[in-house]
């Protein structure tokens, strides 16, 4: 059987295969890069969070990225729990390509 973790940035394969010395498991860790859209990602939550100051964000998809007339917009997907509820929000991030300075940010609910 073989474990994938991410944690703190080290993604780690755990497997039967991992080495044992003097008792002790090492683990084999490579780093995994930060893909381009992270810190959008984090802007996306952070906003989510503000709209929301009272939910818990349980799941995150990044859904693409596209690049128009000189800004670049980042969409994604959040799962919020509030209270009882589940639900979803689309948070779609327009920047300035050249400069990263944001234009517009906009947070729409969604059922599923």
């Amino acid at each position: 059987m073989i474990v994938f973790m991410l944690i703190s940035g080290l993604f780690i394969v755990m497997s039967p295969y991992n080495f044992v010395e003097n008792g002790n498991t090492v683990i084999a860790a490579t780093k995994k890069p930060v893909p381009e859209y992270a810190k959008w990602g984090k802007l996306a939550m952070k906003e989510t969070q503000n709209k929301y100051p009272q939910a818990q964000i349980i799941d995150y998809l990044h859904m693409g990225r596209e690049i128009n007339n000189g800004n670049t917009t980042e969409r994604f997907k959040l799962w919020i729990r509030q209270e009882k509820m589940e639900f979803g929000v689309f948070v779609t991030i327009t920047f300035d390509t050249k400069t990263e300075k944001v234009v517009k940010i906009m947070i729409i609910e969604t059922p599923k």
